[in-house]
């Protein structure tokens, strides 16, 4: 693979992921590291720490887990220390603490993955709406749910951020918290940490789309740009040859219900989209159905287009999360009792290939949730908004993050994005400002909402919401 208009080989996550536990990019880290794990009771975490202590040529270092559930967090510090032992990574220590500012200096990376009373206000996010019509399958990331997951969520990011400012300036800040892009606008608007937001969904659709087509994952050739969960993959190649026409025709007889095997009958709105917009796109039909004004206005377009899971299906995160937190506790307790293996390879996950990168200055390439506009070279996506959050190729180095300029995406893919972009500028500043007047705007623009409710409508559900929510809330006028 290469950089964008580059011609340099890069390292990226086709090289890898064949057989992540095993590479080892060149050279050796030099010095010890400190890493802080921000919301340390997250799933992702065990992972996480299993792939930067599985870097060839590391010195170890420290890693600091921050959770303000005292009960996730000395389960996870014993799970950490145990995995340390059968690991023998005798060269790492791992500490924990409920107040980060004890733990937040000297810190050479931040992982934040924190959760703000998600538990507690799901069911608000799904089913006020849902009463309005507007009817939600995730709902993290944008709609109803996804605003006010950032209006409870960003501003304690934001007190995150300014702390580290003050105890470790230079740590760079890898993001994998949900809303994604609301975030990383609300980070770059009032912070001055070197902060990107991390997620899987490029690495995850590459490879479906490999698979799909039948090829090995090492040789197809790709570019894929956009904003999170609506990055476009606007060149997909295999030995020269485009591989559109065969997927779009298989795409076609899956919608058709004449799926050529039983894996195909699946994210069928992806597939709807590729059709009609000319490129697939990186999140999965649940996601995806809920940041378009198309696909769940009607219950009959839900019926046609939706799937069970995480393809669609209406309620789903709403009905399902309680359960998965108390299925991730008694995965935990089973680890620690060692009654489940921890035999985990090193992933795909960024953030120890970042990490590793920037350690020995190994150039590695990644697709980081960035801001368009970097200092005076322009826009790394032209008909983007500047002052926007993208998702592009971006190389990592001893400098840290080097995004590189994709150019203009086609206009009816860029037009989709700047639809979610706006919504996303709003919401931010709702977060940022603590207003209820700024929100209100925002999901006025959300592309769903709007394809079913009045503004009338939109206002009164906002108000409904922060009601519901008032003490989650704090602050907000």
């Amino acid at each position: 693979m290469t950089t964008k208009k580059s011609g340099k080989k890069a390292l990226g996550h086709a090289e890898h992921t064949k057989s992540a536990e095993t590479l080892a990019l060149p050279g050796t880290i030099l010095r010890p590291i400190k890493i802080t794990m921000m919301g340390a009771g997250s799933g992702f975490t065990p992972r996480l720490i299993t792939d930067v202590i599985s870097i060839t040529g590391n010195r170890g270092g420290t890693f600091a887990l921050v959770d303000i559930d005292r009960h996730r967090l000395s389960t996870m510090h014993q799970l950490i220390k145990k995995l340390f032992a059968e690991r023998g990574a005798t060269n790492w220590e791992v500490i924990a603490s409920t107040d980060r500012t004890k733990v937040l200096p000297g810190s050479h990376y931040i992982v934040n993955c924190i959760e703000v009373s998600g538990l507690e206000c799901v069911r608000f996010d799904n089913d006020i709406p849902a009463k309005y019509g507007v009817d939600q399958c995730i709902g993290d990331t944008i709609g109803p749910g996804g605003l006010f997951k950032a209006l409870r969520t960003i501003p304690v990011w934001l007190g995150v951020l300014k702390d580290a400012e003050r105890l470790c300036p230079e740590a760079i800040v890898l993001n994998y918290t949900n809303p994604m892009n609301m975030m990383c606008v609300a980070a770059a608007r009032t912070s001055s940490m070197q902060v990107v937001g991390l997620c899987h969904s490029v690495q995850g659709t590459s490879h479906l789309l490999a698979k799909r087509a039948g090829i090995p994952y090492e040789e197809m050739e790709w570019e894929c740009a956009g904003i999170n969960h609506l990055a476009w993959f606007t060149k997909l190649r295999h030995n020269g040859k485009d591989l559109y026409p065969l997927l779009k025709k298989k795409a076609e007889q899956d919608i058709a219900g004449k799926p050529s095997n039983s894996d195909d009958k699946n994210d069928i709105v992806r597939k709807d989209m590729m059709l009609h917009f000319g490129a697939f796109i990186t999140e999965s039909s649940g996601h995806l159905s809920e940041y378009l004004p198309y696909y769940r206005k009607r219950k009959d377009l839900i019926k046609r287009y939706c799937r069970p899971g995480y393809d669609g299906e209406s309620n789903f995160y709403a009905n399902n999360w309680p359960t998965w937190r108390a299925n991730a506790d008694k995965w935990r307790m089973e680890l620690l009792a060692g009654t489940k293996p921890m035999d985990w390879k090193r992933s795909w996950e960024y953030a120890s290939w970042i990490i590793e990168a920037r350690e020995k200055d190994s150039p590695f390439r990644i697709h980081g949730n960035v801001m368009n506009s970097v200092s005076n070279r322009g826009s790394l996506i032209t008909n983007l908004p500047a002052n926007g959050c993208v998702e592009v190729s971006t190389m990592i180095d001893r400098n840290g993050l080097n995004p590189t300029r994709y150019g203009a995406l086609p206009p009816q893919m860029a037009a989709l994005c700047v639809s979610n972009m706006a919504m996303f500028e709003l919401g931010a500043t709702a977060a940022v400002e603590r207003s209820k007047e700024a929100a209100i705007y925002a999901l006025q623009l959300d592309p769903h909402t709007a394809s079913i409710c009045s503004p009338a409508e939109i206002k009164k559900m906002t108000l409904e919401l922060f009601a519901a929510e008032k003490k989650f809330l704090p602050g907000y006028k």
